[in-house]
């Protein structure tokens, strides 16, 4: 395994945006041929294949339609900005961002539009953001664009192989999962994200001091992730009764999180921090 990712430099403001075969306002569903990659220059389907072992997912690909803005942008812009999860290679974060400012890895991001807005307002921060949803990415790339965000990376694919095989320890400075799919059913229970083992894998890569954001909708599984996390060794709750936080401003209020709390639901935040490692 090599000890970093050859990137291309972050583009800087006004820097031209590579050539590309696809013409904007065509549709990539109707213009490729049979066989063809979906999208040649940008995200693969299924990055790392093959090459590990199969196990219980906590995500489900969804097929949906890519507009043309969409499919534009993941033609142009993902070789800048996008990064296959395949699992074989470390990633220098400082290469991909083309800076030394802190990290934030966001798993599972929708539409991308409350990952823009976390970037416009905190520029020196950099945002890793992961999802397997083609659209969503596309249309996180073409906000990162139009509002000149270069602290957002976005990332394709399983984001457990990033974690494990892609990123060196004690290299991130927070992690944010917003409304992860709850998989209500308690046969499905075990496809949640939010695990001890998860965690105990996430607490390798944080560096003491970071801070895990999770925000929920679905009021059982918030007091899963409560009591999973108030559990583990390498995590304290920084809110002093033991609870859930209030939603912090930077955390923006989404149109789906809004659409909920209009039919009274009820939207829970936790904020953990990573303890100190324990000395040996």
């Amino acid at each position: 395994m090599s000890d970093s990712l050859n990137l291309p430099e972050a583009p800087r403001s006004g820097a031209a945006a590579p050539q590309s075969s696809h013409v904007p306002g065509v549709s990539v569903r109707h213009s490729r041929a049979k066989g063809e990659p979906r999208f040649p220059d940008g995200p693969r389907a299924d990055p790392a294949g093959s090459h590990f072992e199969r196990r219980i997912r906590s995500f489900q690909p969804r097929r949906s339609r890519v507009t043309a803005g969409q499919a534009d942008a993941l033609q142009r812009l993902w070789p800048q900005w996008g990064l296959d999860i395949d699992g074989r290679q470390v990633i220098d974060l400082g290469e991909l961002f083309g800076n030394d400012k802190p990290v934030v890895l966001e798993i599972g991001f929708g539409m991308g539009e409350a990952t823009a807005q976390m970037a416009a307002g905190d520029p020196d921060t950099n945002i890793l953001a992961v999802d397997v949803h083609t659209p969503g990415q596309g249309n996180l790339l073409n906000l990162a664009e139009q509002n000149g965000l270069s602290n957002v990376r976005v990332a394709n694919g399983d984001a457990i192989i990033l974690l494990r095989e892609m990123l060196r320890p004690d290299s991130l400075d927070g992690l944010r999962v917003y409304f992860p799919d709850p998989w209500p059913k308690k046969r499905h229970h075990k496809r949640r994200l939010i695990q001890p083992e998860f965690l105990t894998l996430a607490a390798t890569r944080l560096k003491p001091g970071a801070i895990v954001h999770c925000a929920t909708d679905w009021e059982p599984y918030a007091e899963q992730m409560l009591e999973v996390l108030a559990a583990h060794p390498d995590f304290e709750n920084t809110q002093a009764d033991g609870g859930f936080a209030p939603r912090p401003e930077f955390r923006p209020l989404t149109r789906f999180e809004g659409q909920g709390l209009d039919k009274g639901h009820v939207v829970n935040d936790l904020l953990f921090r990573r303890v100190p490692h324990q000395q040996q």
